[in-house]
């Protein structure tokens, strides 16, 4: 597979190496790998990607130790976050972005859309933005934890994606699985709705609709009975596209061995 597949040398080398098996949830980083596009209040974007940095330093284990916990502890990392916030000790992850301008991306030595490439950080460093802490542990594991529904076309205001073919893919591959895993309505479970805001759309029906399914409003677009329209504020920032010819490109050929090392 590897050398059919020598796109996946970079990512092979990391499991391989002494970092492959981290020592439980709290001692791994996050990454994003993906590029995304951040938008300010002005229409003016950049490219990025999301990293989290453990605060209590990056920690794994070996393969013979990492065999051993398989077959007789498989709770072992599950266990170390859950009794580390009930014990109030709250892990922490920094938030860092990278940032690459557009005039960055179409000069750049690899494509910086790549999903197996990273971008340099002596060329785009790290600026840290925030952090996540985890202080509470679920009260019902799976109400909270395994009805969860992650999809990366769920995005707050200001993040876009990106060319990224494999985010492109995800944005509605994630939909589709948690239709199939939860529900049509999977996005009414309590975990995953908002709060704070409802939603008005047309997106109605289906088996596990429990709130008012829009009462009588109508479920056709446009309409003259002052149904939801278009809130223009949201739609996607614009972008400039070269003038370039579009074919199917295959990335097989592409440098996969100088970032590997």
């Amino acid at each position: 597979f590897l050398t059919l597949r020598p796109e996946s040398i970079h990512q092979v080398s990391f499991l391989f190496s002494d970092r492959g098996i981290p020592d439980g949830h709290r001692h791994m980083n996050g990454y994003g790998s993906h590029t995304f596009k951040l938008v300010n209040d002005k229409g003016e974007a950049v490219y990025c990607k999301f990293h989290l940095k453990t605060d209590q330093g990056s920690k794994c284990i070996l393969p013979e130790k990492a065999a051993v916990i398989a077959g007789t502890d498989p709770d072992y990392s599950i266990r170390d976050l859950y009794n580390a916030i009930a014990t109030k000790n709250f892990p922490s992850w920094t938030l860092y972005i990278q940032v690459m301008t557009f005039e960055e991306a179409e000069k750049h030595r690899w494509n910086p859309f790549d999903l197996t490439k990273i971008w340099p950080h002596k060329e785009f460093p790290l600026i840290p933005v925030g952090k996540m802490v985890l202080d509470r542990n679920p009260k019902n594991y799976f109400a909270e934890v395994e009805q969860m529904a992650y999809e990366p076309s769920n995005m707050p205001p200001g993040i876009e994606t990106s060319p990224d073919k494999m985010l492109q893919g995800r944005l509605f591959s994630y939909m589709d699985t948690h239709r199939h895993r939860l529900g049509p309505n999977y996005h009414m479970i309590p975990v995953n709705c908002p709060f704070q805001t409802r939603a008005r759309n047309y997106q109605r029906d289906g088996f596990m609709c429990v709130d008012s399914n829009h009462d009588g409003c109508p479920n056709y677009y446009p309409n003259s009975f002052s149904g939801p329209v278009d809130d223009m504020k949201h739609r996607a920032a614009h972008y400039h596209l070269p003038a370039a010819d579009v074919e199917r490109y295959n990335t097989a050929d592409d440098d996969n061995f100088t970032q590997a090392g």
